[in-house]
C-alpha cells in the first residue's frame, strides 16, 4: 500500500521548510497548464525508465497527478526502487480546492 499525504499536510511541511521532492507524473500539456512550484516533471509512462533522475538522497518524494490515481502508481514505482515516496491525495485538483485556489483547475 502506498502512503498518501493530504494537501494541507504537504502545505504545512513546505511552509516549515521540510525537505521534499515534488514529482509531477502528468502529461506535458497538463504540466504546462499548471504545476506545483519547483516540481520535477517525469510523465508516468516514462518514470520506470527514468527513476535515476529522482533524487535518492533520502528526501521524501511526493508524487502528484490530476486527481491522485496516477500518482499512486508513480509512488509505487519509486518505492519499488527503494525511494521514500508518497502520493498526494486528490492530486493537484484537491490542492487547488483546499490549499491554493490560484492553481487553475481543469
Amino acid at each position: 500500500m502506498v502512503p498518501q499525504i493530504q494537501p494541507t499536510d504537504l502545505k504545512r511541511a513546505l511552509e516549515a521548510n521540510v525537505p521534499v521532492v515534488l514529482l509531477d507524473v502528468r502529461q506535458p500539456d497538463e504540466h504546462a497548464f499548471c504545476a506545483l512550484p519547483n516540481s520535477l516533471f517525469i510523465p508516468l509512462g516514462e518514470l520506470a525508465g527514468r527513476v535515476e533522475e529522482v533524487p535518492a538522497d533520502g528526501t521524501p518524494v511526493v508524487v502528484y497527478c490530476h486527481h491522485g490515481v496516477r500518482s499512486l502508481t508513480g509512488a509505487a514505482i519509486l518505492r519499488a526502487a527503494g525511494l521514500e515516496a508518497l502520493s498526494l491525495a486528490g492530486g493537484i485538483d484537491r490542492w487547488s480546492l483546499s490549499v491554493d485556489p490560484a492553481v487553475p483547475r481543469y
